[in-house]
C-alpha cells in the first residue's frame, strides 16, 4: 500500500511539473507580451509561500523578474528566470562597507558626502554615490555580484546605470563632486568613461548570465560611452516605460520620436529593451504595452505594478496580436503597427486629440466593437480582429 501511494505521489508530481512546463509557452516573436515583475517588500504577499498552483501561475505569466538575493535564492529552485538586483554605485550609510571605506564615498569640494538623488529628506539619503572610477570599489562590486547570482539566477539587474553625473547633497541638490583622480571637479566627460568601463568589467565577469541596465533614455545615443554601456548590457530598462512624464512631443533629446529613437538604436546594437509602467491609470497601463508593441523586436519585456500581480491580473496582458506585417509608421498623426491579429496606435504625448476610423471593425481590450476610436494625448488603443 505504501509503495502504491509513493507512486501515485511520484506520478502526480511528475503531471505537475509537464504542466508547469508546458505553461511557459512565452512566444519569442513581436505581438505577444513577455511580462517583467519587478518585486519589493509588498510582493512577500505571493512570494513568502506560494502553493505549487501559484508558482505554475508565475512561471506561465512573468517571462522575468527582478528580486533581491538572497531572499530569493530558495525561490530559484521553482522560478529561476529571475534577475538579482544591484545599485552601480550605491554606498549605504552605516554599513560596514561604507565604515571601512570612507575613501570609495564621493565628495564635494568641501569634502561632504554626496548621494545618489533618490528619497531624499531632512536632509540625508539612503544611498551615498561611490566612486565608480575607483579600481578596489569596482572589484568589491563585481565580487559581490558574482556571489549573488551563484545561486543560480538568470542574470544581475544593475540600477543606477546614469551615463550622465547624477550626484546630490542631502537635499537632491544636484552637486559636482571631486574626482579623486584627479584633485579637480569630476567631468561629464570622465564620468561617463568610469561608468561604461564598470560595466564592460561587469560583462566580463558574468559570462552567460544576463544583463540588464537600468539607465536614462535620453543619454545620447551617439555618445562612444553610451554605447558602450549598451554593448555590456543584453537588456536596457526605462524605468517609466512610455509613461515618462519627460517624454514630449515635438523635437529635441526628449521628444516622444527621440525616445522611438533611442531604443531602435538599442536594438540595432542587438540588445533588448524593457519598459515598465508605475502608473495606476489603466488608460495609461494601456499606453505603455502600445508602446512595447509598437516597438518590440521579439526580445523585449513590458510590465507594470497595476494589473501585474497574481491578483488582480489585467486581462489586457493576455491578448495576443500575432506576427508584425512590418515596422511602425505614422498614420493620420499617430503611430501605427500592424500584426496578423490586429493593430496598435499610439498618440504621442502633448499633441491634439485625434479620431481615428479603423480600417475595419474591431475589438478593443474591454471587449467592445469599434469602428473608430478617439486618442488624447499619450493615449493608445490595442485593436484585434473580431
Amino acid at each position: 500500500m505504501n509503495s502504491l501511494r509513493t507512486l501515485l505521489i511520484r506520478i502526480a508530481v511528475a503531471a505537475s511539473l509537464l504542466h508547469a512546463a508546458a505553461a511557459v509557452a512565452y512566444d519569442p516573436s513581436p505581438g505577444s507580451v513577455r511580462f517583467f515583475r519587478l518585486t519589493d517588500i509588498r510582493s512577500d504577499a505571493f512570494l513568502a509561500s506560494p502553493s505549487p498552483d501559484q508558482q505554475a501561475w508565475m512561471r506561465a505569466h512573468y517571462w522575468r523578474m527582478l528580486v533581491f538575493a538572497p531572499y530569493f535564492d530558495p525561490r530559484l529552485a521553482w522560478y529561476p528566470d529571475a534577475w538579482a538586483f544591484k545599485d552601480l554605485y550605491a554606498v549605504y550609510p552605516g554599513s560596514p562597507l561604507a565604515a571601512q571605506h570612507p575613501e570609495w564615498i564621493l565628495r564635494d569640494g568641501a569634502g561632504r558626502e554626496a548621494y545618489i538623488p533618490y528619497k531624499c529628506h531632512h536632509g540625508t539619503c539612503p544611498q551615498f554615490a561611490g566612486d565608480l572610477g575607483n579600481p578596489a570599489f569596482r572589484a568589491q562590486w563585481i565580487a559581490e555580484a558574482v556571489a549573488s547570482v551563484a545561486p543560480g539566477y538568470r542574470g544581475l539587474f544593475v540600477s543606477d546605470v546614469s551615463l550622465l553625473p547624477r550626484t546630490s547633497d542631502g537635499s537632491r541638490r544636484a552637486v559636482r563632486v571631486i574626482d579623486p583622480r584627479t584633485g579637480q571637479p569630476m567631468t561629464a566627460a570622465d564620468w561617463g568613461r568610469y561608468v561604461a568601463e564598470f560595466c564592460e568589467q561587469i560583462r566580463a565577469a558574468l559570462p552567460g548570465k544576463e544583463i540588464v541596465h537600468d539607465a536614462l533614455w535620453f543619454a545620447s545615443v551617439d555618445d562612444p560611452s553610451v554605447q558602450r554601456e549598451v554593448d555590456s548590457a543584453d537588456f536596457v530598462y526605462f524605468h517609466r516605460g512610455f509613461n515618462d512624464r519627460a517624454i514630449r512631443g515635438g523635437k529635441g533629446p526628449y521628444a516622444f520620436q527621440t525616445f522611438l529613437s533611442n531604443i531602435d538604436a538599442v536594438h540595432a546594437r542587438g540588445k533588448g529593451v524593457v519598459v515598465e509602467s508605475i502608473e495606476k491609470a489603466l488608460a495609461a497601463i494601456e499606453y505603455n504595452l502600445a508602446g512595447y508593441f509598437l516597438v518590440d523586436e521579439g526580445a523585449d519585456g513590458v510590465g507594470s505594478d497595476r494589473g501585474g500581480g497574481p491578483t488582480g491580473w489585467w486581462s489586457g496582458y493576455d491578448v495576443t496580436l500575432g506576427a508584425p506585417l512590418g515596422p511602425r509608421y505614422p498614420w493620420n498623426g499617430v503611430q501605427r503597427r500592424d500584426f496578423a491579429n490586429g493593430l496598435v496606435l499610439v498618440n504621442a504625448p502633448r499633441s491634439p486629440g485625434r479620431t481615428l476610423t479603423l480600417p475595419r471593425a474591431m475589438i478593443d481590450l474591454r471587449g467592445r466593437r469599434q469602428t473608430a476610436v478617439h486618442l488624447g494625448a499619450a493615449r493608445a488603443a490595442i485593436l484585434t480582429a473580431p
